[in-house]
């Protein structure tokens, strides 16, 4: 059951396994699970992966192969999907897969699910086949996989094995109001991409806590925020680390994604006036800076939202960077806790 207490807000980890400018899928393997233990020692209360497809600088398709990867290689942070996106699955290949990780590595596994493609249309139509345009339902869908998780189903002549009887956290994944409702309604944990999608974020989570019902898996509402940080010894060096990410929002605005490139000076260097406005507006819920600068944006995020737990995705072209990042985040979060 997760924890509502009061004044303690965990921090966790997404990871794209973006791939780098000059280097490999493989390499950003090895990148993410070195992240993965160093965010294990750090306090980091969980890591997932999130499933895109067709993006040349996104190497986290295989989202399940990563999470087993990851959860082999490092011993109590939870392990999960930010998330899984479920129309491109059958309900009981994701129980089984699911089923088959949280037997590997009991306690530790998380499943959150999202009712997008994560990809194009062309690709989707790729991924499902004949099922494209089959209508989707994403709350059906869902209890589907309570279903097969749950003991009960034990008598069914569908089951999932493994998977039947196990513990696996479903929580619900979105970008918009409509999400907001699905995870109120069934009483799930709700955790917004408010690092990408920032417009609907404050209103999303004002629904789910209106209309939130109590159910067997939480008692309250439960509300994760992820959010862009590049942290740094100083805000220069930071604001210097972010033209990375500025420039992958580019390419999503653009539509010419690749992969993640080196930071430049300034981002003027790579975006007009124009652009700029258009990249700052997705990247609103950013924390960039020093520890101090962080901190103290952190303190006014958390008052504001009220959020229970903030998941952080670092897009930094330099590793040691993007560990060291991580380092000042988390440390920049448990001062806050100090001071609660």
């Amino acid at each position: 059951m997760l924890s509502t207490s009061p004044g303690k807000i965990l921090y966790s980890v997404l990871d794209l396994a973006t791939v780098l400018e000059g280097k490999t899928a493989a390499d950003s393997f090895s990148n993410s699970l070195a992240l993965a233990k160093k965010a294990e020692q750090l306090g980091y209360t969980r890591y997932w992966f999130a499933e895109h497809h067709n993006m040349a600088g996104v190497a986290s398709s295989a989202t399940a192969v990563l999470i087993g990867y990851v959860a082999g290689g490092t011993s109590s942070i939870r392990v999960g999907s930010g998330g899984i996106m479920l129309p491109n699955h059958a309900p009981l290949i994701v129980a089984e897969q699911f089923g088959t990780l949280a037997s590997l590595y009991p306690g530790r596994i998380d499943l959150g699910l999202g009712r997008a493609p994560g990809t194009d249309q062309l690709t989707a139509m790729a991924i499902r086949g004949q099922n494209f345009r089959a209508e989707h339902n994403f709350p059906a869908d869902i209890q589907k996989l309570q279903k097969f998780f749950s003991i009960e189903n034990r008598h069914s002549n569908l089951r999932s094995i493994p998977g039947e009887g196990l513990d696996i956290p479903i929580w619900v994944l979105g970008s918009s109001t409509d999400s907001a409702r699905v995870a109120a309604a069934m009483g799930l944990p709700y955790a917004f991409a408010s690092h990408f999608a920032p417009t609907y974020f404050l209103e999303a989570i004002r629904l789910y806590r209106a209309n939130f019902q109590p159910s067997d898996f939480l008692k309250e509402p439960y509300v994760m925020a992820c959010v862009n940080v590049v942290a740094a010894d100083t805000d220069k060096e930071a604001s210097i680390l972010a033209t990375s990410v500025q420039q992958l929002f580019l390419g999503v605005i653009t539509g010419k994604r690749g992969l993640l490139q080196p930071p430049v000076d300034t981002a003027t260097a790579v975006l007009n006036e124009a652009e700029a406005a258009a990249v700052q507006q997705l990247l609103h819920y950013s924390f960039i800076g020093s520890e101090a600068t962080i901190k103290k944006e952190l303190a006014e995020f958390i008052a504001a939202t009220q959020v229970n737990e903030i998941m952080a995705t670092s897009h930094i072209y330099d590793h040691a960077a993007r560990i060291h990042s991580y380092e000042v985040f988390a440390a920049a979060m448990q001062s806050l806790h100090h001071q609660q």
